[in-house]
């Protein structure tokens, strides 16, 4: 049999199907007419947050066709429109274009100066926290499920250690704009989260490499060299593009073309970082800091400034929406067996665990001030939510015979730490931080 064609920026097998295909538009069209869908039925009914509100609509839609199918499709309708979503790529349209734009969006409005006063804690969340949780994390689920008799290479375990470290920048954004969090600690949160996917994928790659047979990519130093070397790289990169657009950007008085050139470099940047070999992610969260500080340095009223940030805050939740709801339609593609329900129920615990742990050492290490630090290290635990980085890595996973068993695990640790955890975020901050305290009165002025 001939090869099919391949994918011509990963060289991974590109589906071939006789029927019709569905496009990423089309795709993306069905997506936001449920969007809308759930989004008038939560805002009229549930209020609930809205990434966890259409987390669960997905889901009951996904539940609703698997259900549907099993008793008067014998599995077929399920199988095409798994292949449909196959055929849309959507690990590289999570990982080449909404990872760029959303953590770009993200970066535009993070607090720098905070964000330099705890620079330090940052990025050692954001390396030696990432490696932490994974290595606690593979380790754990190892032992965990050769107790109870569904042993998966600790290689493989890795792999998911990996995969699962990483916080995800935009369900993190979208859930603080509704919690009152002290400003540093808000800081810390929002800056790990944009620059530990970095990290993540270095970590990502070397693992199947490891898995693959390759015991020479760990020796000797070298991942912290290929972390460190692809994070300096892509920042680099992400200051020389944002300096210069913000070089070219400061000269025009065009607000239309400010947008051209920020979408250019978010979406360019990306993929020259890549195309060098460093850090994409990092990259564009550089780039979009610096433009952050530029358009500090510019006046509020200024018509292109305002333009921009409201450019980019519609491009956010534009996105925001569509990752989602893809992430609940990933359930079409898994098999929930009572294998996988159990791992499942093993693994989300150990996650919680691994990350109070591989981020609590290093901010005792940081800060000796014991109480503070854990009101901290409490926060950071359950605010550690999973999301479409994780989703799309496990999507890419080759074809093993853990495959399915680790895709299900991903899958169902994202829904916990997005649904459970955002759900209780504010519960959380209350109990650790105290109500916020309303506002005084406005003294009464003379008539």
């Amino acid at each position: 049999m001939a090869p099919g064609p391949r994918d011509s920026n990963r060289g991974l097998p590109c589906p071939v199907s006789n029927g019709p295909m569905m496009s990423t538009f089309d795709l993306a069209a069905i997506l936001l007419l449920l969007a809308a869908v759930i989004g008038v039925v939560n805002e009229r009914t549930l209020a609930l947050p809205r990434p966890v509100a259409l987390l669960l609509g997905s889901l009951l839609v996904s539940s609703l066709i698997i259900g549907a199918d099993t008793l008067f499709g014998h599995g077929a309708v399920r199988a095409s429109l798994r292949d449909r979503i196959v055929q849309a790529q959507l690990p590289h349209v999570l990982l080449d274009g909404f990872l760029a734009l959303l953590l770009f969006a993200g970066s535009l409005h993070v607090d720098l100066r905070r964000l330099r006063q705890r620079a330090w804690t940052i990025l050692v969340l954001a390396t030696v926290g990432v490696v932490l949780a994974a290595l606690l994390f593979a380790f754990g689920l190892w032992a965990l499920l050769w107790l109870v008799g569904e042993p998966i290479p600790l290689g493989w375990c890795f792999v998911l250690g990996a995969i699962l470290a990483p916080t995800d920048a935009v369900a993190v954004e979208g859930l603080l704009a509704h919690i009152r969090l002290p400003r540093t600690l808000r800081a810390i949160i929002a800056g790990e989260s944009l620059f530990n996917d970095g990290a993540a994928v270095v970590l990502f790659t070397t693992a199947l490499l490891l898995v693959g047979g390759r015991r020479d990519v760990i020796g000797h130093g070298r991942l912290a060299e290929a972390i460190l070397v692809e994070g300096l790289g892509g920042a680099a990169v992400g200051a020389a593009a944002g300096y210069l657009t913000w070089w070219v950007v400061r000269v025009s008085k065009d607000s239309s073309l400010a947008l051209t050139i920020s979408l250019a470099l978010a979406l360019s940047t990306y993929r020259a970082a890549a195309a060098l070999g460093v850090s994409g992610p990092i990259a564009v969260v550089t780039a979009g800091l610096v433009l952050a500080w530029a358009l500090g340095r510019v006046a509020e009223h200024d018509r292109w400034r305002t333009s921009l940030l409201a450019f980019w805050s519609m491009v956010d939740d534009l996105l925001n929406t569509l990752l989602y709801m893809l992430i609940g339609f990933v359930m079409l593609a898994i098999d929930l067996s009572w294998q996988a329900l159990l791992a499942i129920l093993l693994a989300v615990p150990l996650a919680l665990l691994a990350r109070l742990a591989s981020v609590g050492g290093p901010m005792l290490l940081l800060d000796l001030k014991v109480r503070r630090t854990a009101r901290a290290v409490g926060v950071l635990t359950w605010a550690g939510l999973r999301g479409g980085v994780s989703i799309a890595l496990a999507l890419i996973l080759p074809e093993t015979p853990w495959r399915g068993l680790l895709l299900a695990i991903c899958f169902g640790v994202v829904i916990f730490t997005v649904v459970a955890q955002g759900l209780l975020l504010p519960r959380v901050v209350i109990a650790l931080y105290g109500a916020p305290q309303p506002a005084p009165p406005a003294p009464a002025t003379a008539e």
